[in-house]
């Protein structure tokens, strides 16, 4: 055999590697779990910008959202989960289902825009959802609530988007500490965590939402600073998701990174480590 054949050969049997690893990764986070980047502060101080998780899918069977999407901008590469398993959209129904339960805190595709979110369920199929002066109110039963303190942080730019925090004490100077209302809440159930409030403002108090069959509630932690099932989809909000869009439910937290990226290793937060999800 030629050196140019041997070549030859070595490289089809590298691209035969790659391909049958990206098949391999391509499977796993299809059918078990996805890795999932906070981007928000909308789940503080469950999650705080920059937590790193992966994200099991086995926990509520599968749909078409469980395929996975990838978007990378800067190359140009824009593949949908509708793109490859688009023929399993539609029924509202998922394979080897189980119902979640309230309290999990879940990740699931937007119905309009298809983009990741991760908030906490609320309200399951048939509930009456309402927020009176910023208590949530399950079924006409308030919920429990117990106050817990201040939640604090470093008025600074957070995440890659360098974005600042809102403070219930505002205003607050760079580098001041940015404070919140924190408090335990505990639903239906029995599921207790920590939820935090800046300011009164409209979503504090809404009308009745009755979930439809089918459909979930959710709302983020940081009750102020969330875009959730509060504001119907027609308003630039979720709404009710259908249970084909959960993706999985967050567990545990691998780990953290204070900074603008996930590489800069000196920001990590060693307390996050193999955190569990409340």
């Amino acid at each position: 055999m030629t050196a140019k054949a041997t070549a030859g050969q070595s490289i089809l049997e590298t691209v035969k590697t790659i391909v049958y690893a990206l098949l391999i990764a391509g499977v796993f986070r299809t059918l078990f779990f996805q890795p999932f980047w906070i981007p928000s502060g909308s789940m503080k101080e469950t999650l705080l910008i920059g937590d790193f998780l992966f994200v099991n899918k086995m926990a509520y069977g599968y749909s078409y959202a469980s395929c996975p999407s990838v978007r990378i901008a800067s190359v140009g590469v824009d593949i949908d989960s509708k793109d490859i398993c688009g023929f399993l959209d539609g029924d509202n129904t998922r394979l080897l289902g189980s119902d979640p339960e309230r309290g999990d805190v879940v990740v699931f595709r937007h119905p309009v825009t298809g983009t990741d979110f991760i908030k906490r369920l609320i309200g399951l199929p048939g509930d009456k959802i309402q927020v009176k002066n910023g208590v949530l109110f399950i079924n006409g039963a308030a919920v429990g609530l117990k106050d817990a303190g201040n939640f604090e942080e470093l008025m600074d730019r957070q995440g890659p988007q360098g974005s600042y925090p809102r403070c219930e004490n505002a205003p607050v100077g760079q580098g001041g500490s940015c404070l919140k209302s924190r408090q335990i809440e505990t639903l239906p159930g029995g599921n207790e965590h920590v939820i935090l409030n800046i300011a009164n403002q409209s979503m504090d108090h809404t009308g009745v939402y009755q979930v439809p069959a089918g459909h979930f509630f959710f709302m983020g932690d940081n009750r102020d600073n969330s875009s959730d099932s509060r504001l119907p989809q027609s308003a630039g909000g979720v709404g009710f998701v259908p249970l084909e869009n959960l993706i999985g439910r967050a567990d545990r937290i691998m780990f953290s990174s204070a900074g603008r990226s996930m590489l800069f290793f000196w920001t990590w937060r060693s307390d996050r480590y193999f955190k569990g999800i409340e």
